[in-house]
């Protein structure tokens, strides 16, 4: 049985710039967008490679929400964008 690739939509909040470049090497990541300290990006399947571009950055706030494939992008005011706990 074939296991689906995930596709998530997450934003960073750091203190500081990010790590952009490392973030975009990151394998199963994609659609980096940087607005001062809050990138934006797409991750596909596994999480770790993008965690381990986080490493060494200080990261204030993390979100991450579930994609369906094929549906447009969620905006990130849109409901469902922030998950709040």
């Amino acid at each position: 049985m074939a296991e689906e690739l995930q596709m998530r939509r997450v934003e960073v909040s750091f203190v500081g710039p990010p790590p952009a470049r490392q973030i975009q090497r990151a394998s199963g990541v994609s659609d980096v967008e940087i607005d001062g300290p809050i990138l934006r990006c797409v991750v596909w399947g596994s999480f770790q490679p993008f965690l381990e571009a986080l490493r060494g950055h200080e990261v204030i706030s993390l979100t991450s929400t579930s994609t369906r494939l094929g549906a447009p992008p969620l905006e990130p005011d849109a409901p469902g964008w922030r998950i709040e706990r």
